[in-house]
């Protein structure tokens, strides 16, 4: 499986990318997975439920199935979270795996900007990320800049970079 991730500071349109790549990138014929890292608490299951009362009842793992999906939810439970690559290996074999987030990781990523944030691209001290995706022209940077809103250009970057093509 081929990883490449898509990086960037809050609210500078990562997860907007991450969508339009995975729809992209599955129509040219590709298998695509993803991984999104939180910095927070989260929750997938809701209060009340039979899942949700399982798990705090102390149940260490939760499979739900039904006809459509089926998940599993791991309660770490005091124990330390799980590294990226240690993730990827709970994971089906995919063409590609794209990963939001994981900024300290040193996959090959594309930085996601946009000027109104007005923060500092991540690109200049990060060897990982290997292009910036910008709603501005940007200068001064040793990797490509493609447009933030240009998503074929972007899954061809991503394809390329990736070695992924399609016999």
């Amino acid at each position: 499986m081929k990883i490449f991730g898509v990086t960037g500071w809050k609210n500078n349109g990562k997860t907007g990318l991450m969508e339009r790549l995975v729809s992209e990138i599955i129509a040219r014929g590709f298998t695509v997975s993803t991984v999104k890292h939180a910095h927070h608490s989260f929750d997938v299951d809701q209060e009340g439920r039979d899942s949700f009362r399982h798990r705090a009842a102390g149940a260490q793992q939760v499979m739900l199935s039904s006809n459509n999906r089926w998940a599993l939810m791991t309660e770490l439970r005091e124990a330390e979270e799980l590294s990226l690559e240690e993730l990827l290996k709970q994971l089906n074999p995919v063409d590609l795996v794209l990963i939001e987030g994981y900024k300290a990781d040193r996959h090959p990523k594309i930085e996601a900007h946009r000027a109104e944030i007005g923060k500092d691209l991540i690109a200049r001290s990060d060897d990982s990320i290997v292009a910036v995706a910008s709603d501005i022209a940007l200068e001064g940077i040793d990797v490509p800049v493609i447009d933030l809103n240009d998503t074929n250009a972007l899954a061809d970057f991503v394809l390329n970079h990736a070695e992924l093509e399609k016999v």
